[in-house]
């Protein structure tokens, strides 16, 4: 069953939200073992909000069409009643003192919060494999990666663990996953999703959103957590786009779509962009008028994004110094502050959080400023302007979702920059802060993987990449005879 159907079922009284947890939870400990999607999972807890859910539905209240649903929830966002580690070491064994808006929200709509799902250190890296908790697993093939950096959410997702889960994009961190497992994904406009209690890697890029197996799962949960909070200064104070209603129109007649020539090329693999041109192709079948739209800019958004976002880690990861949270070394009365602020900090980041803090700090440093972060600002402005210019002409851009299909465990671990490029499709977005989505749109011959289509939109017309994504799962399920994700075609 969807999410949706779930929560009717529940709803009605044909199921209780504590016999689906518990199946969910029975799955957990099935097939965990080898994905390694959770870092925490509280049987009690969660079985405990299910029946909560379950005396209040009996009671007549409406709590929403997801109540009683349960989800994976990241660990980025804080808390009350679980740790909230990041992945690192760091935070080890940290339990917040508040919840994340996103964390509240959920609540507030009923869902049942599992556990917190495996993710990349902080949230730097492409494939999960940077967690210090070990890595998570494809579920297609778990000697691939599931993505990252919310890797550990979309494994779970995947691997029918969970109906649903939540992430942060900062460069792709949602939609490369989503692409690599199967799923959809969405990276909500910024400012449209609060950050409140969203552990900070890049202040002006994450971007807290949805993972679901359809578009119009990922769509209700988009809808449950998203909306202005007056306590995050970048939370935009606008209704939440009618992303439920466009995931249920799934018509694309008399749109424009601009498919981007800059990503499109050598690095690509030859499956993906055989299942990127059919789908497009699809689109137009369906009605839609497609034109070839020129970004220029994108080209030079990768080098960009790698000196804006360590520049901002930097700064955020300034405090984690020992004396406020989670680990403290050689704290012994031997040592003096600094040395434990250091050795603190030496053994509990690994090491993609410390590359990125010294580029970070190196960028931001006196004589370099202008050469290096206020240069990638420049670029930033010309990619907005880019984007601008487009949806002068078109209602939507697509692209391939990532270059590739899921690369296999540690192919990469020793090669930052090739690591870097699965995002190269995803960064323009997160730049100028517009909507995106990532919907599967078949299978890559040679490795017979999952590939994602991106569907990118103008800043809070969200609903337009859910009513091209519902066009594109409705008209491939109905040529496929079926999902494309189901319990079988995973190998766990």
């Amino acid at each position: 069953m969807s999410a949706h159907e779930l929560g009717a079922a529940i709803r009605s009284g044909e199921l209780s939200s504590a016999a689906v947890t518990e199946a969910h939870l029975d799955r957990i400990a099935e097939v965990d073992g080898n994905v390694n999607a959770f870092l925490h999972v509280d049987r009690d807890a969660a079985m405990e909000q299910a029946r909560a859910v379950d005396t209040r539905l009996a009671a007549g209240e409406d709590l929403g069409p997801l109540a009683g649903v349960p989800i994976a929830h990241k660990d980025l966002f804080t808390t009350t009643d679980m740790p909230t580690t990041a992945a690192s070491r760091i935070l080890e064994g940290w339990q917040p003192p508040y919840d994340a808006t996103v964390s509240q929200r959920l609540r507030d709509a009923g869902l049942v919060i599992l556990g917190k799902t495996n993710m990349d250190e902080f949230a730097m890296g492409s494939s999960t494999e940077n967690s210090a908790y070990g890595v998570s697993r494809n579920p297609w093939d778990l000697s691939r990666v599931p993505g990252g950096s919310s890797g550990g959410s979309s494994a779970a997702v995947s691997a029918f663990e969970a109906p649903l889960a939540t992430g942060t994009d900062t460069g792709g961190s949602i939609r490369q996953p989503a692409a690599v497992c199967g799923l959809v994904g969405a990276k909500p406009t910024y400012g449209g999703s609060s950050r409140y209690g969203v552990i900070a890697f890049a202040s002006s890029l994450d971007t807290p959103g949805p993972f679901g197996r359809t578009v119009l799962d990922t769509a209700l949960l988009h809808e449950a957590f998203s909306g202005h909070d007056p306590r995050d200064s970048t939370s935009i104070d606008a209704p939440v786009p009618p992303v439920v209603d466009a995931a249920t129109r799934a018509d694309v007649a008399g749109m424009r779509i601009g498919v981007v020539t800059e990503l499109d090329g050598e690095g690509y693999q030859p499956g993906v962009m055989q299942r990127f041109r059919e789908s497009v192709a699809l689109l137009e079948s369906l009605g839609a008028t497609v034109v070839n739209v020129s970004c220029p800019s994108f080209e030079t958004a990768l080098s960009a994004y790698y000196l804006i976002a360590p520049s901002e880690c930097s700064s955020n990861l300034a405090r984690f110094d020992a004396m406020r949270y989670g680990l403290r070394v050689a704290d012994d009365g031997d040592h003096g502050t600094e040395d434990v602020m250091s050795l603190t900090r030496a053994e509990g980041f690994g090491p993609e959080v410390k590359r990125r803090i010294m580029l970070g700090t190196y960028a931001l440093s006196s004589g370099y400023y202008d050469a290096y972060y206020g240069s990638a600002q420049q670029v930033r402005t010309l990619i907005k302007r880019d984007f601008e210019a487009a949806f002068g002409d078109v209602d939507v851009l697509v692209s391939p979702t990532t270059p590739t299909t899921a690369f296999p465990l540690g192919e990469r671990a020793e090669d930052p920059m090739a690591m870097y490029l699965a995002d190269l499709c995803t960064i323009p977005t997160n730049l100028a802060g517009n909507a995106a989505l990532s919907v599967p749109c078949g299978l890559a011959p040679e490795d017979g993987l999952p590939v994602g289509l991106q569907v990118m939109a103008p800043a809070l017309a969200d609903d337009r990449t859910y009513r091209v994504g519902a066009a594109v799962e409705a008209a491939l399920g109905q040529n496929n005879g079926g999902a494309l994700l189901t319990r079988d075609a995973v190998a766990v």
